[in-house]
């Protein structure tokens, strides 16, 4: 019950039969198969399987008219069944083009599986006690206060994205992990690209070539994920990112005649520069547009409940996700839009971060958007799917499309790199004649969504810390390495994040393995605004 958020439309508790201690418990966003999408999924033909799984599955026709499986239901995850029973655990997760975090049990051979997509898009926490009691979540709020006999202190961990795990089940309901695989690596593509209908891709790498290649990769990855019976909206800073994702969502609806009007969504204080870039965006896209207005009173009120969504307190997380769930709430309570796109990924795969201006060499900048993609999941994917499942939203988020991002990552380092002082220069050049977003919003500059929001003249990170200054004196500065040994918070803003998720998750803090920060500078703080190149931009 601890995460019904994530599932407000229906319940269900189940146990599985023969086992003692073996139970399933779901709550349902109907997305897809409003009749039959209940879980866990059971069909007639496989009997002995049980599954639960989070997540979307693009391909899930395109492999059913492959193989000519029989379907029993309409939903997206019974892909997995008749994968498994065909191929296997390694083929099966390989084959998934989509986001997903899994649980399937086969009785028939007493076997448990856990998967988790590539970017771990879709959450999933993990608890085993070395007698071989087993829990999963896709948060880990369901697992932190569950008791076991042998343990005063259960160990819940995320479950690493990009990797399945196998173990053994035993009658009792207990188990025994045999392997756990990483399964694909981002540059890599997928198997599963063997089967998909994207036109043919040209080969070299012509810049009009790989232009045109990322045009038709994007779009795709746009198209495949229209699949819903729920209303799809979009997030809308005014960004690069966003800018793109809803421009070419809202030419993908039209031309698949959906009947309602694109709501886009952005948020700020006021004379917040993402408000009016976004504004500009949709008067040119021509979307149904809402302004969501905050100021820093309800920001700061705010913090706890983000926090304990959020399950972390790194700092820039914590700031970027305050505006996004005032932004899902908003969506959830005034509107009926529940698929919702945004342009989250796009950074770390397309170098958007400012200080990759500083990157000593084009395969340096290379190795850090690899590691920035692998730890998605501590951060930015982190913040976009919590702040919006604890409102019961769906995020979607094209930029990690398979088949995009690791076309992306093959391309030659000096390619990806920013050109002229211009961050993401290669994406924004493959757009350059679509017409599709206004030519001065092509080629904004990166603002940080946690700074965007507010105005140039008091940046919200800047009233976050005017406010915790009176909480957080320096005295309890001075014991901070004391209390909290690991990962020590190195200013008064880092001491307050942390010292409500302690509050919340005592002793859990070794889920964020580092803060988010910048490389290759002298960086005390995460924002881009206090970066020189920033201000350099400011002034000119």
């Amino acid at each position: 019950m601890k995460i019904a958020h994530r599932g407000p439309d229906a319940f269900r508790f189940e146990n599985v039969n023969g086992y003692t201690n073996c139970c399933f418990g779901f709550h349902r966003l109907a997305v897809v198969d409003q009749l039959f999408g209940m879980q866990p999924i059971r069909v007639k033909k496989y009997p002995y399987l049980w599954l639960c799984y989070n997540g979307e599955i693009y391909n899930h026709k395109k492999m059913q008219q492959h193989f000519e499986f029989e379907y029993q239901t309409k939903v997206d995850g019974e892909i997995i069944l008749h994968l498994y029973d065909k191929g296997g655990i390694e083929q099966t997760v390989c084959m998934l083009d989509g986001v997903f975090a899994f649980i399937l049990l086969d009785t028939a051979n007493k076997k448990v599986f856990l998967g988790r997509d590539t970017y771990g898009v879709r959450p999933l926490f993990k608890a085993m006690t070395e007698d071989g009691f087993l829990a999963v979540c896709s948060e880990a709020k369901g697992l932190v206060n569950l008791k076991h006999s042998t343990t005063p202190f259960l160990k819940v961990e995320p479950f690493l994205p990009g990797h399945y795990e196998v173990l053994d089940l035993k009658p009792n309901g207990k188990v025994a992990s045999v392997e756990m695989v990483k399964y694909h690596h981002c540059r890599d593509e997928p198997l599963h690209a063997l089967y998909d209908n994207v036109e043919k891709l040209f080969p070299g790498f012509e810049i009009e070539t790989v232009k045109n290649n990322l045009r038709i990769l994007f779009d795709n990855a746009i198209k495949k994920r229209l699949m819903t019976d729920r209303r799809i909206g979009c997030l809308l800073s005014g960004g690069l990112d966003s800018s793109l994702v809803a421009a070419t969502l809202l030419k993908q609806l039209k031309e698949a005649h959906v009947q309602y009007p694109l709501q886009t969504f952005a948020i700020g204080m006021e004379d917040s520069t993402d408000l009016l870039a976004a504004r500009k965006v949709a008067n040119h896209i021509g979307s149904e547009h809402h302004e969501v207005l905050f100021n820093s009173e309800e920001g700061i009120q705010v913090l706890d409940e983000v926090i304990f969504s959020l399950e972390t307190y790194d700092i820039t997380t914590v700031r970027a996700s305050v505006g996004m769930y005032l932004v899902s709430k908003y969506i959830r309570k005034n509107t009926d839009s529940v698929v919702i796109f945004s342009g989250e990924g796009s950074d770390e795969l397309t170098q958007g971060y400012i200080y990759f201006h500083k990157a000593p060499s084009p395969e340096k900048a290379e190795e850090e958007s690899e590691r920035l993609l692998k730890e998605l999941y501590l951060f930015d994917v982190l913040r976009a799917d919590r702040t919006t499942a604890a409102h019961g939203l769906e995020l979607r988020v094209p930029f990690l499309d398979h088949r995009f991002s690791s076309y992306y990552l093959s391309l030659p380092p000096d390619m990806r790199i920013p050109k002229n002082g211009i961050e993401k220069h290669l994406l924004r050049e493959t757009f350059e004649d679509s017409n599709l977003i206004p030519k001065d919003i092509l080629w904004r500059p990166k603002e940080a969504f946690s700074d965007g929001i507010t105005s140039v003249k008091n940046s919200w990170f800047r009233i976050l810390q005017d406010y915790i200054e009176l909480q957080v004196d320096d005295a309890m500065m001075a014991a901070a390495a004391q209390k909290f040994p690991f990962n020590t918070p190195k200013t008064k803003e880092g001491y307050y994040y942390r010292q409500i998720f302690e509050r919340h998750y005592p002793g859990r803090a070794d889920w964020l393995t580092h803060y988010w920060m910048p490389r290759w500078i002298n960086a005390t703080d995460p924002s881009a605004r206090t970066l020189a190149h920033y201000k350099a931009a400011a002034k000119a």
